[in-house]
């Protein structure tokens, strides 16, 4: 009788062992670490708090299971040479804009944003329900890179400058740091452009490498010290009414992911698209305020200039449909959602 209940026992033993091996194990394997690429620094405005609070929040929902460390520029990559990295594999993922990807694709700098584009209300929606998400993450998944619309930012500035601009021929020669499609309207006025991250745009501006930038909303730009250069700051944004940014994961990473991490990452990037939306439009006059008390004088461009940069936009976008087949994919897609959209956004609005 006792050597039964003790051989018993002993059984019950080993298989609660084994049922409590079992359990560790499983729960060691749901815990997953990351490292994920910031292209813009925490401190800044807007841009550089949202990959913390993806982080956060992915942490929050696991229960710390789900681990993202994000790291500033230049610690695993420079701020926009994230590409590359993410699909090697060489890093888990990066938070940033398509534009910084445009030289791979100038369809990704559509996918970031266009000269006269759509305000952040039409553009979400373009991307949630007219085809945008699906047009991006195909354009990605070519290079093992799972896309995620993870932020939307309101209008930009488009321009600092160290004297007043009377007149768009003063642009010739010119060298400006200027962001996406934007910049192939620049190059039609005489203007050389070359695109900097967000970090390398004061020095440049300090040394005299560049002439000019624009860069974001006054907010975000205030955070990089342009206002102690350059005196004039040019309004509306024409070349950025918004933008949108991303979050990049390598593909076999994602894949790997248990389905409720993955519906983690994307219940985070929506929550980020809007906070970045509320943030941007809540941010901007204080800094504009804040300038204006620094001896910056906040400009508006007159319609005569603008007709003339919208000129030459049509003129790249022609350019852009004949040359490359996925910019026309994307901009099908946007324009049949735009013909639709103003049946509601022309009469929704006050004007």
């Amino acid at each position: 009788m006792k050597s039964g209940f003790l051989k018993s026992f002993g059984v019950l033993a080993i298989a609660s062992t084994i049922a409590i091996g079992l359990g560790s194990n499983d729960a060691e394997a749901k815990k997953v670490r990351w490292k994920m690429h910031a292209a813009f620094g925490q401190n800044v405005k807007v841009i550089g708090p949202p990959p913390h609070r993806i982080s956060e929040a992915v942490g929050r929902m696991s229960g710390g299971d789900f681990d993202i460390k994000v790291f500033e520029p230049g610690a695993l990559a420079g701020g926009y040479a994230y590409y590359d990295p993410i699909s090697q594999g060489a890093i888990d993922s990066a938070f940033g804009t398509p534009g910084a990807n445009q030289g791979k694709n100038s369809a990704y700098a559509f996918l970031s944003t266009w000269p006269f584009g759509p305000a952040a209300p039409e553009f979400v929606s373009w991307f949630k329900y007219g085809g945008g998400v699906e047009i991006g993450s195909e354009l990605y998944a070519r290079d093992n890179i799972k896309y995620l619309l993870c932020g939307m930012i309101p209008p930009e500035t488009s321009g600092w400058f160290r004297e007043e601009i009377k007149s768009l021929d003063q642009l010739k020669g010119l060298k400006m740091r200027f962001f996406g499609v934007g910049a192939k309207v620049m190059q039609k006025f005489g203007v050389s452009t070359q695109q900097l991250a967000g970090g390398d745009i004061y020095p440049a501006l300090e040394r005299g490498t560049i002439d000019a930038t624009e860069f974001s909303m006054p907010a975000i730009d205030r955070s990089y010290g342009f206002y102690q250069i350059a005196k004039y700051n040019y309004f509306p944004g024409w070349h950025q009414q918004s933008t949108s940014n991303e979050v990049l994961v390598n593909m076999d990473k994602w894949n790997s992911l248990p389905e409720e991490y993955q519906a983690m990452m994307e219940v985070a990037c929506d929550q980020s698209t809007i906070t970045m939306i509320a943030d941007g439009e809540a941010s901007q006059f204080a800094a504009m305020i804040a300038n204006e008390k620094d001896g910056v004088k906040n400009m508006t461009w007159p319609q005569s200039v603008l007709d003339q940069l919208r000129g030459a936009w049509e003129e790249v976008l022609a350019e852009e449909l004949a040359s490359n087949p996925d910019v026309k994919k994307l901009w099908d897609s946007y324009t049949t959602f735009h013909e639709g959209y103003k049946v509601w956004g022309d009469r929704g609005y006050l004007k």
